[in-house]
């Protein structure tokens, strides 16, 4: 898929080099990203990641088993009645129908150095990589030190924590990703009866860099 500063919609394909690089120890940002449980689960990353996704910034990917994570997480987070918590989850899936990897234990097989509770996210992850050769395919996590990073270097799969992929995406398209940050405050102010700044949900969701790329300060 192709970003410009719109993010316009298109197949999964790799990304182009930027103008500038990123950084000479940082890999491209990603055309496809596997969010992990602990990232849907956010009020504030879901909503960013999935416009982002919906917009053609990268292609969102999670397997059967995230599904099943996100529900039970959510419904022992929020106190949510199990019925409401699988129509939100059935319409998360409505709007991404090419994201669900669906059933990845065929994936599994190798895996040794990382958690093994977290290796269904890994094996979605090689499960992208399968649909969509040639392209770029990077798990994103809080969790990063239940990940080997090596071992998923092995498999050619990214890792990166929320910060730290939001920061590349910035550095490769800032007006699309402000675009979106705008979008998003938008979105919690329509939905929250005291909305909170752009600023307090930034650091509230430890987006300490991107904050300060979006201030000016990077």
């Amino acid at each position: 898929m192709t970003v410009d500063s719109h993010c316009q919609p298109a197949r999964v394909r790799r990304l182009p080099e930027p103008a500038q690089p990123v950084s000479d120890a940082l890999p491209l940002v990603p055309d496809v990203v596997v969010l992990d449980t602990c990232v849907l689960i956010s009020s504030v990353l879901r909503p960013l990641l999935l416009n982002m996704g919906q917009a053609g910034c990268f292609a969102p990917t999670w397997s059967a088993m995230i599904g099943k994570e996100w529900c039970r997480t959510a419904e022992k987070l929020w106190q949510a009645d199990p019925d409401d918590v699988h129509k939100q989850w059935a319409a998360i899936q409505k709007a991404h129908p090419l994201a669900d990897m669906g059933d990845v234990s065929a994936h599994l097989a190798g895996l040794v150095r990382s958690d093994p509770k977290d290796w269904h996210v890994i094996a979605a992850g090689r499960a992208a990589l399968e649909r969509y050769p040639d392209t770029k395919v990077a798990v994103i996590t809080r969790n990063i030190k239940d990940f080997h990073r090596a071992e998923l270097r092995r498999l050619g799969l990214y890792l990166f924590d929320p910060d730290q992929l939001l920061s590349r995406y910035w550095q490769h398209d800032a007006p699309a990703v402000r675009q979106h940050l705008v979008q998003l405050v938008e979105q919690i102010t329509q939905a929250a009866f005291q909305p909170d700044t752009l600023e307090f949900l930034l650091k509230r969701e430890r987006l300490f860099r991107l904050n300060r790329l979006f201030q000016g300060h990077a």
